[in-house]
């Protein structure tokens, strides 16, 4: 392992420790202006490496660079007084571990912090305070995208052929890097004339502005012939070309195969653009689209992180990954042989998209993630605002200590999947290059 790679491993850590500080800061910042005594700031977990102490707060970092926490006095209030409806004693192994639970929170309240324990503080600041982790993440998300797309510019396909296929080659030929032979027919852009430096102005009569336009018109049009029209050395000229249908990938996603669509068989010019602050926006919907997405098949997914770690199989390219496996693709991308600008636009891309799949993540509304703590907020709001309108005694502070049960499933549930991308992520990683 070259030092590049080492460099490139710990160059993404200290972006990703960054992260974690600021989405604990998320948290931090509203919790102290709402009045919550916040008696820790961490990044990371474990054992400490260092920590002082500012006021009421101790600051530190701890060993496990896997995340942070806040730790806010009193987040879970105290049983019910009516022993009516509650034994004076808990009974069974849960009803045990939530007692103790709710008195180790209880005993961090000291003298005058009676109005700063957060379970009394109002549902829409619980939140506010909930939803600031997630929210700094998407901030930063977006800073980060935005810093690379408007400030190194971002690969564009022109409507200008690069490349003309000689021949026509399945999509696993492509992939084993074959050759055009014999038994290959030659391709239709290779049979019109077609060749690298014509710009494509018009498909079948319709206009070309664009490389998205041509693929478009191109796969839409299927087999049969079609009339292209091109600049070439300046001069408009009109081919005649007779398109095939082939199975091809899918221009938005490669893992897919669109059957018999049509294909002329050219590669566009790409170049490098800088793009507007509307084109951040644009691109920031379809990754949060994307992510919403991949979370929802998430259990799927790691099905085939399970097989490639344990089974040989080969690791998909949108595979969910840990921090060592993003890590590693930093190392990656310090190796590459690459210029530097490429680099640094390639680390801002990588802490962008770990970013927004961490605020993303964290708001799956399931404790122990701040998704599941907004619901509970959420959901106090809903009691209260109808007790109001109904005009009925207004009714208790939600006791999330009552899904402390589902909390350690949870909290299980994300250790094991923590430990098996780590060890997917070592033994059969996710790699950008061959």
């Amino acid at each position: 392992m070259s030092w590049l790679v080492v460099a490139g491993f710990l160059i993404f850590f200290v972006g990703l420790a960054a992260s974690i500080a600021l989405h604990e800061l998320g948290h931090l910042v509203p919790a102290k202006l709402f009045g919550v005594k916040v008696t820790q700031y961490m990044v990371g977990f474990g054992p400490t490496i260092w920590s002082r102490r500012r006021g009421e707060t101790e600051y530190g970092v701890k060993w496990i660079p896997f995340g942070g926490y806040i730790r806010m006095i009193g987040p879970l209030p105290p049983r019910a007084a009516d022993a009516g409806k509650l034994r004076d004693l808990p009974t069974g192994p849960w009803q045990g571990l939530i007692e103790s639970a709710r008195q180790a929170s209880l005993e961090e309240v000291g003298p005058g912090d009676a109005d700063r324990v957060l379970y009394r503080k109002p549902w829409w600041q619980k939140v506010i305070i909930y939803s600031g982790g997630p929210a700094m993440n998407f901030v930063l998300a977006f800073l980060l995208f935005a810093g690379v797309i408007m400030g190194f510019g971002v690969v564009v396909a022109k409507p200008v052929v690069a490349t003309v296929s000689q021949c026509v080659m399945t999509v696993a030929e492509v992939k084993q890097g074959a050759k055009c032979g014999p038994d290959h027919r030659q391709s239709p852009a290779a049979l019109a004339g077609l060749k690298a430096g014509d710009k494509i102005v018009s498909m079948g009569g319709r206009p070309v502005n664009s490389w998205e336009d041509a693929t478009r018109l191109i796969r839409g049009h299927g087999a049969g012939p079609v009339d292209i029209g091109i600049v070439r050395a300046g001069k408009p000229v009109t081919l005649h070309a007779a398109l095939i249908a082939e199975d091809r990938p899918n221009p938005d996603d490669p893992t897919k195969i669109d059957k018999n669509v049509g294909f002329l068989g050219v590669s566009p010019t790409e170049v490098v653009e800088k793009q507007s602050i509307g084109y951040v926006f644009s691109v920031l919907g379809d990754l949060i689209s994307r992510t919403g997405a991949a979370l929802v098949h998430m259990p799927e997914k790691l099905v085939g992180v399970w097989q490639a770690a344990f089974g040989g199989a080969e690791r998909a390219l949108d595979s969910p990954q840990s921090v060592v496996g993003a890590g590693r693709i930093g190392g990656e991308i310090a190796a590459a042989n690459i210029p530097l600008s490429t680099k640094i636009a390639g680390f801002v891309q990588l802490l962008a998209g770990f970013n927004l799949a961490i605020g993303m993540f964290n708001l799956i509304p399931l404790l122990p993630l701040d998704g599941g703590q907004i619901v509970g907020g959420l959901w106090e709001g809903v009691k209260r605002g109808y007790a109001r309108v109904r005009r009925r005694p207004m009714p208790g502070y939600v006791d999330i200590a009552k899904a402390l049960p589902l909390t350690y499933v949870m909290s299980f549930a994300l250790l094991i999947m923590g430990v098996l991308l780590v060890y997917a992520d070592i033994v059969n990683p996710v790699r950008i290059s061959g």
